[in-house]
Order: structure tokens, then C-alpha cells, then sequence
């Protein structure tokens, strides 16, 4: 791969994933409350940054430690060629509430405080900047390390003055004596200076004015700057920054909007697929997102399984797109669930651009924005689910929406999956890595492989469960069986190394390779 793109050249081995850290790891048994489940994970263009945010409308930073313990060793290494061999390491920075409860009154509607999606911003001094949304509000927050400031005690203790009325360097404790506003004791002590009192030539040397000092602690404070909000009537799924650093999209079912960051009160509508009449309404917007290095260049997606690519240079209304990616239907295969599974719910450009990855339900899809004619790799996910669709819908498992992440190098995809698991599949020509991993302190062991059985015998039992229409899990192509009430929706894959962060309910696992 070249800078970020999927590579031509001989597939890499696969990679052997190991356990690194987790976060809010749940003892057995303990229940896990709704408002700490994790909604949203993403890596700042570092790497060195983590944001989650979680259903109570919080949002958490994770920093890395590994780099800063070893910057200067980690630059000699590099000139002396050797390998670093160390892995990302984070610890917990701060948190912050960034949504809270709302109420809708003109449409008797609540808003709950859900982080949809998190981005990070451009951070041009030291600081971090970061976008974060619910349903209907966008907020735009600054986190700062501030050196705590303290006041410096006066030096004059009033129990060693001296005669001529100046005093020798210490310190004074507020607790000896209370102060009235002329200066004196509220006791009626003589250390009150009398009014025919006069300063010696030159001043008090010893007298100090209280400053302003700077200690060595510092606290991390987050400040909301700007809040854009009333311009979605349906609920945001997703922002995304622009690479020009100065402006962002949001979207929701119908439209999409485009924002300057420094602009809170105005935003321009680009994308609008709301039919005059809503009975004719076919297909929403289910994700958008902005090109990487083509400040003019973004791509949204449908529930139709399309993928629209869109230059605002053509007109300031976006509504015909510059190519269209869609996958032709296999003649004789349309069902009941064909469009519900189709439907698109989350995409993501590679590094460079090139390619674009769109996760459906069933499947993991790979795009060449030069080639419109169907996607260069297709990679099945949930295909030993097909028998077991009338049991998803019921359950409105179907209708889950995974999210897909590419590693930097654009060698690797990742999409999750239910009982907690997620697959990490190679996209080299001629690699044929597909591994699935579990949210857990050993990821490797679904790896094992059950004994084999005939194929005949699996695929009768799964049918003999459709027909009863039971609600036992589902068994993949090893023989495991599939928990759907725990499902691993959000994921993240370090920009630059082969690290993955995973949401699983309310822990945040962490894996490197």
C-alpha cells in the first residue's frame, strides 16, 4: 500500500493480536447500567488521543503514556534502525459531561444524551479540540492542561516584629488572626499599626504584595466554545471534519449540512434527498463523511446499500452526485430482507483516499472511488446469520448498525459482531486473513477450531431453530455459538500502528499486534 491505500504487492502474514489494556472492566455478574454503555470511540490523527463517549451523554479522554516515557530513547532507536518494539499504551486523562437530557416542546419529543459521534479537530496550540453530537446538538469543546494558580502568602509575621517596625521573611497563617478592612485584629490587639505611624526610608523591605504564582500541579479543564444546534429535524448520524481544518458536515436521515467551526448560528444545506411528498421517500442518509486530502470532495451513503460521491465545486446544492457505487443484485435472490440488510451503516475513507469501506449487515465491502462498477473486495461477516433473519427482525437485531475502521496502512479492515467479537480481515491482493477476535483479556480463543462436523448436520439444525422460531444462538462456521443481546458496534484502529480499540457495553478493550 501506498500512503494509506490498499497495496498490490504480496499479502503481509497475518497478524497475531495480543491482549493490551481495558478500561471500566465489569466484574462477573454486575450489571451494567444503560448510561455507561459506550456509544462512540475514535483516535485523534496522532494516535496519542482516545475519546469515548457513552449513552449518559460523557465523554472520556484516554492519553498515551509509552511515547512520552521514551521520546528520547524512541528518536536513537530510529537512527540506529532498530525495531520499536513497544505497543500503545494509554491511561485515563479526563472526562467531561457534553450532552445532557432534553426536551423537544414544540414536538413533544426527548432528546436523550447519547454521543452519536465523536471527531477530533485540528489542535494548532497544544490544545485538544473535539466535536461531539447527539441526536440534534453538535458541540465544539476545548480540553487544556492549566498550571494551578495560587496566590502567594504575605512574609510578615506579626509575633517576630520588630521595633522599628519593619519584619523579618515568613509566612503568615490566615488561621492566627482575623482581619479587619483597615488592617487591623478584630481582637484590638496593639499589633495594629497606629495612625501616626511613619514608613521608614526606602519602604518595608520585608513587606511582599500577595502574587500570582504558577505550581507545579496542573488540572485539565474542558470548555465548550460553540454549540450548533436547531438545524436537524431528524436525529445527526454523523460529522466530519473537513482536511481544510475550518469547517465540518453533519448529517442526519434526510440532509446534510455544512458548518465553518467559528460559525454557530448558520450552516448551509448541500444534501437534502426529502421528497415534496414524504409517502414517496425511498432511501435516507444513513453516514456521510469527508474526504481526507480533497477539501471539496465527500461521500454519504444509503439504506439502499449506495454509496454517492459528492463535489461541492459542481453546484451549492449537492442533490446529483459525481459517481454512484451500488452493487448490482443477483437476479432471483430479492427477499423480504433484501433492502434491510443492504442498508449501509457506516463508512470510512482509507488514508489516502482511494478507497472507501462500507460495513452493510451481512458484509464488509471494499470500494476503488476510480471504479463504479461494483467493490474490489467483498468480505463476508455475518453470512451464517442468513438462516436466522426472521429471528433478527423480530428481535430488531437486523437493523443494529456496525461500524468498520481501516488500519493505516490500509493492509487490514475490522468490522464487530455479536457475542462480543470482531473480525480483522487482510485486503492485500491475494490475502486471505480473516480472524476473529473477542472483546476479552484472550482474544485468540474462538481461534480454536471445534471438531469437524458435516456440513449437512450444522445447516439442518440451524433450520430446525428458524422453524421453531427458538431464541438460541446462532452457531458460526467453528461451532461457537453467538450471544445477540452483546454485540460489539464501535471500534477504532490506531492511524499509524496495528492497535485497535473495541467497545464492549460499558469496557473499552484495547489490542496491538
Amino acid at each position: 500500500m501506498n500512503g494509506g491505500d490498499v497495496a498490490t504487492e504480496a499479502p503481509a502474514p497475518p497478524l497475531e493480536w495480543k491482549f493490551s489494556q481495558v478500561f471500566g472492566e465489569r466484574a462477573a455478574g454486575e450489571e451494567v447500567q444503560e448510561v455507561d454503555i459506550i456509544s462512540a470511540i475514535e483516535f485523534d490523527k496522532t494516535g496519542d488521543h482516545l475519546a469515548t463517549g457513552d449513552r449518559g451523554g460523557r465523554v472520556v479522554l484516554f492519553e498515551r503514556t509509552d511515547t512520552k516515557e521514551h521520546a528520547g530513547s524512541r528518536r536513537e532507536l530510529e537512527r540506529m534502525d532498530y525495531p520499536v518494539t513497544r505497543h500503545p499504551e494509554f491511561r485515563y486523562k479526563t472526562e467531561f459531561q457534553s450532552h445532557e437530557p432534553e426536551f423537544d416542546y414544540l414536538k413533544s419529543l426527548e432528546i436523550e444524551e447519547k454521543i452519536n459521534k465523536i471527531r477530533w479537530c485540528h489542535m494548532p496550540n497544544g490544545a485538544l479540540f473535539l466535536l461531539s453530537t447527539n441526536d440534534k446538538t453538535i458541540k465544539f469543546w476545548k480540553v487544556e492542561e492549566k498550571k494551578v494558580k495560587k496566590i502567594s502568602n504575605l512574609n510578615i509575621d506579626p509575633s517576630r516584629a520588630i521595633a522599628n517596625g519593619s519584619m523579618p521573611s515568613s509566612s503568615v497563617s490566615s488561621s492566627q488572626k482575623k482581619y479587619l478592612a483597615n488592617g487591623c485584629y478584630t481582637d484590638g490587639s496593639s499589633d495594629c499599626l497606629s495612625n501616626d505611624f511613619s514608613f521608614p526610608p526606602g519602604g518595608l523591605p520585608a513587606l511582599h504584595l500577595p502574587v500570582v504564582v504558577s505550581s507545579s500541579e496542573s488540572s485539565v479543564a474542558a470548555k465548550c466554545r460553540r454549540v450548533y444546534a436547531h438545524a436537524h429535524d431528524y436525529h445527526i448520524n454523523s460529522i466530519s471534519n473537513n482536511c481544510d481544518g475550518e469547517t465540518f458536515i453533519s448529517a442526519d436521515d434526510l440532509r446534510i449540512n455544512l458548518w465553518n467551526l467559528q460559525i454557530s448560528n448558520q450552516s448551509f444545506n448541500i444534501v437534502d434527498v426529502k421528497p415534496a411528498n414524504m409517502e414517496d421517500l425511498t432511501e435516507v442518509i444513513t453516514s456521510a463523511e469527508f474526504h481526507p486530502t480533497h477539501c471539496n470532495m465527500l461521500a454519504y451513503s444509503s439504506s439502499k446499500g449506495s454509496i454517492r460521491l459528492v463535489d461541492l465545486r459542481q453546484s451549492a446544492l449537492c442533490d446529483s452526485h459525481s459517481k454512484l457505487f451500488e452493487e448490482k443484485e443477483a437476479p432471483g435472490s430479492r427477499s423480504f430482507f433484501t433492502e434491510i440488510i443492504a442498508s449501509i451503516s457506516d463508512i470510512k475513507f482509507a488514508k489516502a483516499g482511494r478507497y472507501i469501506l462500507s460495513r452493510d449487515y451481512m458484509t464488509l465491502k471494499l470500494w476503488d472511488i476510480n471504479m463504479d462498477s461494483g467493490p474490489v473486495s467483498t468480505f463476508q461477516v455475518h453470512e451464517y446469520l442468513r438462516p436466522k433473519l426472521c429471528d433478527l427482525y423480530e428481535n430488531d437485531s437486523i437493523f443494529d448498525k456496525f461500524e468498520c475502521c481501516l488500519s493505516g496502512d490500509g493492509l487490514r479492515v475490522a468490522t464487530g459482531s455479536y457475542s462480543n467479537l470482531f473480525r480483522v480481515f487482510g485486503c492485500a491482493a491475494g490475502n486471505t486473513e480473516a480472524t476473529t477476535l473477542e472483546a476479552s483479556k484472550n482474544p485468540m480463543r474462538r481461534q480454536v477450531q471445534t471438531p469437524s462436523r458435516p456440513s449437512r448436520s450444522l445447516s439442518s439444525s440451524i433450520t430446525r431453530v428458524v422453524r421453531r422460531g427458538a431464541e438460541s444462538p446462532a452457531v458460526d462456521a467453528n461451532g461457537n455459538s453467538f450471544d445477540f443481546t452483546t454485540k460489539l458496534l464501535h471500534l477504532a484502529w490506531h492511524p499509524s500502528e496495528n492497535s485497535i480499540a473495541c467497545a464492549a457495553a460499558n469496557s473499552l478493550y484495547m489490542y496491538y499486534a
